[in-house]
């Protein structure tokens, strides 16, 4: 018996590394046909997305598709979370045209890459690494993607041609050539559009359908509910007959899809040098060439694939573990570099239909995946004839509600302050994605450390002052502290004594404990004492073996009122007869 339970004992950890075998001993007939019948709705949506998110990476469509099969089956082995879903999304997608150029062979070798950096911080745990990426900061990334993304589209429902993808030039250019729209796809852009919108708007009304009601009841709301979920593919499809009417009766208004290579790309190593006009790109160079990109990509991909995970996870009442989604998405993006994709990530969208499609364990991602190789391997043909209006109406319906208008008006009712990051951050993005994230997380970070130098100070006057530190003290606050001690006690008649309460100070460093000796000494230069009260246990462990010069310690604030702050003999202290609180940092 205990030679069985030895054996046991690697078991939990294989199970934490390969997340498949907690559901898969489990899995029931009635967990197949509800993900058979969840993978076969997403994968229903994600074939249109997929066509019109390449688009948006500036890549030919294919690799939209591509991207969004290895995804699927990775995650269902190594994935913690069962709803989401991995493929191209709009963020992604959008990051990829930033730094690949709209070279495939860049955007390929950017997945290879970014999945090794996911997959060494999966195993090296540094998920905690994502906390530093401020609500605010993703907020106005967020916001400024959907209007950079939809503005971009607008030339595909405008059918004009030639549009730089500079957003404020693209602006320019479009304004400035609205008059060479092209009625046909003006019109088809703006239907698919209004019809995306009703479909959603039904959706988000249908009552549940009750079980007692009449099985045609039942039946209809089963149809409407699958139109409205599957409501990408069906726009499409209707804009592809359209499209194909005109091409049969002689005349084409429409600007099309075109040509997409028909078949399944080839299993292969990414390309490490690229052939250019003037000689071959090198490795290195294409390295430098992408530059942030190496950090922004692998980081922004985890962050959604994690907020999206922890968002549902919260619903349905499991955890996630961010380390673990690094190495699915580190392998999902090396192995998915084999077959030509590029970086992969979440896509909010895609989960939420799982979810409401009855998902129970991440092998529906098995029948998406399925359903994207039997696409490319026999329907490419008919892509030919889908417009591009109607993969711009796709792609503005889901990327329009990543624009949170309300989250301005909350962060001034709630902290002001954080609206510069969330500002810094959408304005700037505009001009280049990177710096708009990297600005914001430097000022969230330059925030963040102004709160830790300039703690909030509580301040009770009597015959002894009491300070009260608000947080835990590091260097930076040193200094603030002795400004404080010293104004109060030095510039008070006669100068008085302090008791520094210490019970919100959970650590010190050793720059603190240098600076508490300074002002021990210069307090006792002009005869004051300074006395500290309910110091925690490692607060106290570290000053005690500091060994410093006049140090004194009480248990609780009332033994040192009653000591006066001082010498445990000396009179009773008067009672402290006013209060008064000064934050060294600004509301």
């Amino acid at each position: 018996g205990r030679r069985e339970r030895g054996q046991s004992c690697p078991c939990p950890e294989v199970r934490t590394r390969l997340p498949v075998l907690r559901w898969l001993p489990r899995y029931s007939l009635a967990w197949l046909q509800l993900d058979l019948i969840a993978g076969l709705t997403v994968g229903l949506t994600v074939v249109p997305q997929a066509l019109a998110y390449a688009e948006v990476a500036g890549l030919p469509l294919q690799y939209g598709l591509y991207s969004s099969f290895m995804g699927c089956f990775v995650y269902c082995f190594l994935g913690t979370a069962k709803d989401v879903t991995l493929g191209p999304t709009a963020i992604m997608s959008l990051l990829v045209s930033s730094y690949t150029f709209h070279e495939p062979v860049y955007a390929i070798l950017l997945a290879f890459l970014s999945g090794c950096i996911q997959l060494a911080m999966g195993l090296l745990h540094l998920g905690f690494l994502l906390d530093f990426i401020s609500c605010p900061v993703i907020k106005g990334f967020t916001s400024a993607a959907s209007v950079t993304i939809s503005f971009n589209q607008i030339k595909n429902i405008l059918g004009l041609q030639g549009i730089p993808r500079q957003f404020f030039l693209q602006v320019y250019e479009t304004l400035r050539r609205i008059r060479e729209t092209r009625a046909g796809d003006a019109i088809l852009g703006l239907a698919c559009l209004a019809a995306l919108a009703g479909l959603q708007a039904m959706k988000s009304r249908l009552p549940q359908a009750a079980c007692v009601e009449p099985l045609a009841a039942r039946v209809s709301y089963l149809i409407i509910w699958t139109s409205a979920t599957a409501r990408n593919a069906l726009v499409v499809l209707f804009a592809g007959l359209v499209a194909y009417s005109f091409q049969v009766m002689g005349s084409q208004p429409l600007t099309l899809t075109g040509s997409i290579p028909q078949g399944l790309p080839a299993f292969r190593l990414p390309r490490f040098s690229m052939a250019a006009p003037n000689g071959t790109i090198p490795f290195r160079s294409m390295v430098e060439d992408m530059g942030v990109g190496l950090a922004v990509v692998p980081l922004m991909g985890l962050l959604e694939t994690v907020a999206i995970a922890k968002a549902f996870a919260s619903q349905n009442n499991y955890r996630i573990d961010p380390n673990q989604e690094l190495l699915a998405m580190g392998f999902a993006n090396i192995l998915g570099s084999f077959v030509s994709s590029y970086p992969i990530t979440g896509s909010f969208g895609r989960t939420a239909v799982n979810v409401q499609s009855g998902v129970c364990t991440p092998a529906g991602g098995l029948v998406t995946g399925t359903l994207v190789l039997l696409s490319l391997a026999y329907l490419t043909s008919l892509f030919y004839y889908i417009p591009k209006a109607a993969l711009a109406a796709v792609i503005i319906s889901a990327v329009v509600p990543l624009f949170d208008a309300g989250i301005f008006r909350t962060l001034w009712r709630v902290k002001r302050l954080d609206l510069v990051p969330l500002c810094v951050t959408f304005l700037l993005c505009f001009w280049e994605v990177q710096y708009g994230i990297v600005a914001g997380v430097l000022v969230s970070g330059i925030l963040l450390l102004y709160s830790i130098a300039r703690p909030p100070i509580k301040v009770l006057e009597g015959d002894v002052l009491l300070l009260q530190p608000g947080s835990s003290l590091h260097f930076p606050a040193i200094e603030c502290l002795r400004d404080a001690v010293c104004s109060h006690a030095l510039a008070a008649s006669p100068p008085r004594s302090i008791i520094l309460d210490c019970r919100h100070i959970s650590s010190i460093d050793y720059t603190v404990v240098v600076g508490l000796a300074e002002l021990l000494q210069e307090l006792r230069k002009h005869g004051l004492s300074l006395a500290f009260c309910s110091l925690q246990d490692p607060v106290l462990q570290v000053l005690l073996s500091a060994d410093l010069e006049g140090f004194q310690h009480f248990p609780s604030r009332e033994e040192a009122e009653r000591c006066g702050g001082a010498d445990p003999g000396c009179g009773r202290a008067a009672p402290f007869t006013s209060t008064s609180e000064s934050s060294l940092l600004p509301a």
